[in-house]
């Protein structure tokens, strides 16, 4: 992208600041300049937003039925997928799956509990149950 199309339209999301880009300039360098970002950036944004918001409502149904562990609902409600709870938390995937069923997630240890809180940001008291 060239320096002078970077996009400065604004983006609600970004609330109210600048983020880093690449563009070229004029001699053809590769140079980082700010952006305010655009509109196209903003729904797609939102819209995702909007999913894990809904995601995480359904988990909540799900837990609060029995049906799946505090992990499912924490998880949505801290921006995750399986994907990123399984890098952040250092647990391969089909792990974090099956700990996200309340049988298997009752059994967890102290330590394993704690890479949970820590990857989420809780306490593992409140990993434990629904705000």
């Amino acid at each position: 992208m060239d320096l002078d199309a970077v996009p400065q339209e604004g983006n609600a999301t970004l609330a109210g600041h600048a983020k880093l880009m690449y563009a070229r300039d004029a001699q053809g360098r590769v140079v980082t300049t700010t952006s305010r970002g655009w509109e196209a950036e903003e729904i797609v944004t939102t819209h995702a937003v909007d999913a894990l918001v809904a995601q995480a409502g359904a988990a909540r149904e799900r837990v609060a039925a029995g049906l799946a562990s505090p992990l499912e609902y924490w998880m949505y409600d801290r921006r995750m997928d399986v994907a990123l709870l399984s890098q952040t938390s250092g647990f391969w995937q089909w792990r974090v799956r099956r700990h996200l069923r309340p049988r298997h997630f009752a059994a967890l240890s102290g330590n394993q509990l704690a890479r949970y809180a820590q990857a989420l940001g809780l306490s593992v008291a409140t990993l434990k149950e629904l705000p």
